[in-house]
């Protein structure tokens, strides 16, 4: 084919490579002899596209972005930057037969403990491990937080140049730059009144979000300040993320602000709003609950013994609304008591022991409730405990760790019970699972053990492989224990795997045991041990032994 390529034999050719060439003739010229007409017509392409190229203008080039900012961090020591390129790219070991994990650790699970210790010495992350770092945070949310952090400045400025890792450039930027060695350096420091101004004035949303989460933690009244400058020209969803911030060193300083916000045009802003107030003991909207709640909840001693007493609302009127109480209830719960919850749980627990003839906690979640109202009343008073942080209510809602859990004195959740194990010191949570699992074993402890502080103190450790012994001497499949043991690889303290060498061996099979179960839990526990000698590796790495006090 000779001459200049015209646009109308382009679109002859591609007409003709849609149709095919036994329903649509080849534009002429493109036929030569002895060739097929499909041959011929890849020919012509290959060769008007060359031509269509060499004719292209080359573009203006794009100005160069500008360059990454400083990372003023300690660098990793070089034995810590190989493991994290190990981590990062999650070789784990391969699956056995039938689905069996094997004996080696999973790498991919140790990720987020690694990158927590190393936000902890607030080391800086390698230049050439940012990218595969994003990646991991792309595609895992769990490690957006502390994988952001450990990537600082010059992993936001990176993923600002690509259009994949925009997640980073949103909410997470907050929560990677707040408070700690990791993104200090890309907002100014909370003291610098015009560095702070600027930013809340022209930054991106996630970037006045985290730097209003930086100020607040160093001086709370200067992030109020800040706020109500510019709260009635925000976005109700914005406002909503700002408000949540003011959980951060909440005072009775806040409650100005957080009053006027009942009366927002956003619901959830109002609710939010409530909830915070609601847990501040001295606050006018807790007077307000407490009096409307006094009058619903009495103590009845007419037969002799005290019983409570309890007459729900009767209506959600305009007032009670303003002040968080939602008049609509969930499908299958009752106006009345959906009403009565919402009281209960705004107001202060400090009421009760006066309306209650001046008993402790612990007593008063003890006595009777009359007409079927208990599960409904302590349900509230377990949500007014975690919303108050109140280590005496949640102490009493809980009860003793050896009752079984249907018969608990404030509620048999699991999921109510970890809220209320947050409320109490970190010796005192561990040492509560720990007397559960020796009373009740692992069934339901999952959710328990995810409050307890990692590594675990040794009492709730040893319980939990106690436990794990225990099973695998009932002759069980470990499957059902998979979560707990994951947890356990990841949670218990490095310095039991001495201990725990004993249970790698492949008991005798007992009569009545599923057949093979021992070499499973011997497979169990030897890559629990593995695991745990690698943590204790990757502590001394970083320059941590990573062993609780």
């Amino acid at each position: 084919m000779t001459g200049t390529t015209r646009a109308t034999d382009w679109e002859e050719l591609v007409s003709s490579a849609l149709l095919g060439t036994d329903r649509r003739t080849p534009p002429s010229g493109v036929l030569s002899p002895g060739k097929e007409a499909t041959v011929a017509l890849l020919d012509a392409a290959a060769m008007h596209t060359v031509r269509r190229r060499a004719g292209l203008t080359p573009a203006a080039a794009r100005p160069l972005p500008e360059p990454a900012p400083q990372d003023t961090r300690p660098p990793l020591p070089g034995p810590a930057r190989r493991r994290l390129a190990q981590l990062l790219a999650g070789r784990a070991a391969p699956s056995g037969s039938g689905g069996r994990r094997g004996t080696a650790p999973d790498l991919t699970e140790l990720l987020p403990q690694w990158l927590a210790a190393a936000n902890e010495k607030g080391y800086r992350a390698p230049a050439s491990a940012l990218p595969a770092l994003l990646e991991a945070a792309r595609a895992r949310t769990d490690l957006r937080p502390a994988a952001l952090r450990f990537a600082g400045p010059r992993g936001l400025w990176l993923a600002g140049l690509n259009s994949d890792w925009k997640f980073a450039l949103r909410g997470a930027w907050g929560s990677a730059t707040a408070g700690g060695p990791g993104g200090g350096a890309a907002l100014p420091a909370p003291e610098d009144v015009m560095g702070v101004r600027k930013l809340w004035d022209e930054g991106l949303f996630a970037e006045r979000v985290a730097v209003l989460t930086s100020v607040r933690a160093h001086d709370p009244a200067a992030a109020l300040a800040l706020l109500s400058a510019t709260w009635s020209t925000e976005r109700a969803e914005d406002r909503l993320m700002f408000l949540d911030s003011l959980r951060t060193g909440l005072s009775d300083s806040d409650e100005p602000f957080l009053e006027s916000a009942l009366s927002d045009r956003s619901r959830n802003v109002r609710a939010t709003a409530a909830e915070l107030l609601s847990s501040l003991p001295h606050s006018a909207l807790a007077e307000r609950m407490a009096e409307r709640v006094v009058s619903c909840v009495a103590r009845d001693r007419s037969g002799g013994a005290t019983v409570i007493t309890v007459e729900a609302p009767h209506e959600c009127d305009a007032a009670m609304q303003r002040d968080g109480v939602v008049p609509v209830p969930p499908s299958g719960r009752g106006e009345r008591s959906w009403w009565l919850g919402q009281l209960v749980e705004s107001a202060p627990l400090a009421i009760w022991p006066q309306r209650l003839g001046g008993r402790a906690p612990e007593e008063i979640v003890a006595l009777p409730v009359a007409d079927g109202w208990r599960e409904e009343l302590h349900a509230a008073w377990c949500r007014a405990a975690v919303r108050q942080r109140d280590p005496e209510w949640s102490r009493a809602l809980l009860g003793a760790p050896s009752a079984p859990p249907a018969s608990g004195p404030g509620t048999s959740s699991l999921a109510e019970r970890a809220k209320l194990l947050a409320a109490l010191s970190q010796r005192e949570r561990a040492d509560w699972v720990a007397a559960f699992i020796s009373a009740h074993g692992l069934s339901e402890a999952f959710q328990l053990l995810g409050v307890c502080t990692v590594p675990w103190a040794g009492p709730l450790g040893r319980a939990v492989v106690d436990a794990l012994d225990i099973a695998r001497d009932a002759g069980s499949y470990p499957w059902s224990f998979s979560g707990v043991m994951g947890l356990a690889e990841r949670c218990l303290d490095p310095g039991e795997a001495t201990r725990l060498e004993l249970l790698t061996a492949t008991p005798d099979e007992a009569e009545g045991a599923s057949p093979g179960a021992g070499g499973y839990w011997s497979e169990a526990f030897q890559r629990l041990v593995s695991t745990l000698r690698l943590r204790a590796v990757m502590h001394a790495e970083l320059g941590s032994e990573g062993v609780v006090e």
